[in-house]
């Protein structure tokens, strides 16, 4: 792992209060369940939504962190930085958990309300109306990154819209910041990230209690980004990518609770295998992130090399992987895949679709735990021989999930784990548009060795039985 190579400071308390329940809580979930996905009418009018799911516990990042719905932006190099955002909600109140990928951290030990986003800092923009312009229900909260972790209102600011421009309100929030690295204010090392949850009551943005399902918000999230002392100005990194903090209708979309999908009556069905190699179909897929051994240790020169790693053409295996400890950022891998659907009938009704992976091994079968990989559509073509970390497509919406067991011992090639996830809602939408389903897997694990190893579409014919097959299930002709 990456943190034995290296020196570190203050260990978050973040980090602490979230493994030791993560490792309780994810080994007793269930191995295979689902998020159940789907449609449900007209898509969302943001470009990019995220589907945040309701856990009916006490303190989300605590209790459920490796089943927050996940989405990212950013790049990594020595002076941009990149973001996991994870995102969820209970009865009381919405929880954001960031996690900032940063080679310096710098915060302001005599803060000021004024100059916050000065230094190592976050926004959360929030409209509760899903409205298109500023008004009485846009939200606009900052919070500073601070290396005591000690809930202190200096560093955080809130602020309502009214009559178009913000304006300062009493919008009682929490943040908690956590960090890892060699020491804080300081131009002569090299850290590793930040985070920060934010924990946001209903009744502070005027509601009795938590929205009704289905409901929809608009979001937006800036990070600012500080690496020195004299403070040279940095780009803010920003989701969405077209975000205008003072236009709402530029921000994403934010939806309370999962979708989920009810196909029409249909007297009959038909099932449709998709596999690279199969019938003549075509499927792309490559790893991004932590997929090689060089990528993942001390040797590798990350904040110059490692966002813009491309796999090798013939990898035949990957890894998705993800963990609270921002320590090991340089493991954390993501999946890709597009797969055509040119070759389904035409015309028909969708009924179900789920991708299933052959699991081939996980990181330190002993320690690890489950995952729940996360499904996503993306909305761009990619290279498959030029994926990387910093050039692979944003998420568009997480449209499903499946649980991942622990693997132990070699594989059997002849008898690997098969791992499904339900992906409907994204075969709904593909199929509907005459597009190819196009695919990012991911997780919020929070426990250490949470990597999952799969077969891709670029084994050798020998394998080809494990390659990733996409079935969907359509009404009958």
């Amino acid at each position: 792992m990456v943190h034995r190579f290296l020196r570190f400071g203050l260990i978050s308390l973040i980090v602490l209060a979230l493994i030791l329940p993560l490792a309780i809580t994810t080994a007793n979930n269930p191995p295979f369940r689902q998020w159940l996905p789907a449609v449900f009418g007209p898509s969302a009018t943001a470009q990019y939504q995220i589907n945040a799911p309701f856990f009916s516990v006490t303190d989300v990042t605590r209790d459920r962190f490796d089943e927050m719905a996940i989405f990212w932006f950013g790049q990594v190099s020595r002076t941009s930085n990149y973001t996991d955002v994870r995102v969820g909600y209970n009865n009381d109140a919405l929880y954001l958990y960031l996690a900032v990928f940063d080679r310096q951290l710098w915060y302001d030990t005599t803060p000021s309300t004024a100059d916050l986003t000065a230094w190592d800092a976050a926004t959360v923009l929030l409209d509760t109306s899903n409205g298109t312009q500023l008004g009485a229900a846009s939200y606009r909260l900052v919070a500073q990154f601070r290396g005591p972790p000690e809930p202190d209102s200096r560093y955080q600011l809130s602020q309502r819209a009214t009559g178009g421009s913000w304006a300062a309100a009493d919008v009682p929030f929490t943040t908690i910041p956590g960090w890892r690295g060699d020491a804080l204010n300081n131009d002569n090392d090299e850290d590793r990230g930040w985070a920060m949850t934010f924990r946001i009551p209903f009744t502070s943005l005027g509601l009795a209690g938590r929205p009704a399902d289905g409901t929809q918000w608009r979001l937006g999230v800036i990070v600012h980004d500080r690496d020195n002392a004299a403070g040279t100005p940095i780009a803010d990194q920003v989701w969405p990518p077209s975000l205008n903090p003072n236009q709402p209708r530029t921000w994403g979309g934010l939806r309370f609770s999962l979708p989920v999908y009810t196909p029409p009556p249909v007297s009959a069905t038909q099932e449709f295998r998709l596999r690279h190699g199969l019938n003549g179909v075509t499927v792309a897929d490559a790893g991004v992130g932590g997929q090689d051994s060089n990528m993942c240790n001390a040797d590798g020169n990350f904040w110059d090399r490692w966002g813009n790693w491309s796999q090798p053409i013939d990898k035949a295996d990957i890894s998705v992987q993800n963990q609270a400890d921002i320590a090991d950022w340089p493991c954390f891998a993501k999946y890709y895949l597009t797969f055509p659907l040119n070759s389904l009938p035409a015309g028909r009704t969708v009924v179900s679709a789920k991708l299933i992976l052959s699991q081939m091994g996980n990181a330190q079968p002993q320690a690890a735990k489950p995952s729940l990989i996360q499904a996503m559509v993306v909305g761009e073509d990619w290279n498959p021989n030029a994926l990387t970390w910093n050039n692979a497509p944003l998420a568009r919406e997480n449209i499903g999930s499946g649980w991942v067991d622990v693997m132990f011992g070699p594989p059997d090639w002849n008898n690997l784990p098969k791992r499904e996830i339900d992906v409907t809602r994204g075969v709904v939408q593909a199929y509907a548009n005459g597009q190819p389903l196009r695919l990012a897997l991911y997780s919020a694990d929070g426990a250490y060795h949470s990597g999952k190893y799969f077969v891709t579409s670029r084994t050798g014919d020998w394998n080809a039985q494990n390659r990733p097959v996409l079935v969907v299930v359509l009404s009958g002709p």
